[in-house]
């Protein structure tokens, strides 16, 4: 399915940007929405990680937390990770799960350009987040 990413372990985890319509197939059982501003409201659960556009997590402990969480939720649910265009912010947060799931931080970046969007993670900055991310 389109913007979906599997990772080494298996799971599931669907990207997708905010500004396009739901895509075709199931909806997604949580989602974490990644934003400068309060999300619009869905129909499944949801969490919002205060994320300003083209820069990093207002609060790093709690995005920690966020990713931890949707990655684990990925094992039995399908988890969805969104921000408004779907690349940078989102990209980086799957290279994140993408080193949760083993991939070593050095090489997630490229995992998930390679086997999601080839422009994910936009900035240097987003990419030097992932490289230092536990």
């Amino acid at each position: 399915m389109a913007g979906v990413l599997r990772l080494p372990s298996g799971r599931l985890v669907r990207g997708r940007g905010l500004r396009r319509p739901l895509p075709e197939g199931p909806a997604p059982t949580f989602a974490l929405h990644l934003l400068g501003h309060e999300p619009p409201l869905v129909a499944w659960e949801a969490r919002w990680l205060r994320w300003p556009d083209f820069w990093l997590p207002s609060d790093r402990a709690a995005a920690g937390e966020a990713l931890h969480e949707a990655w684990a939720r990925a094992e039995t649910e399908r988890v969805e990770i969104a921000c408004a265009g779907g690349r940078g912010r989102t990209g980086t947060a799957l290279a994140c799960l993408a080193v949760l799931d083993g991939v070593p931080s050095r090489e997630a970046v490229a995992y998930v350009r390679k086997h999601y969007a080839s422009r994910a993670v936009e900035t240097p900055w987003q990419r030097r987040f992932v490289t230092r991310f536990r």
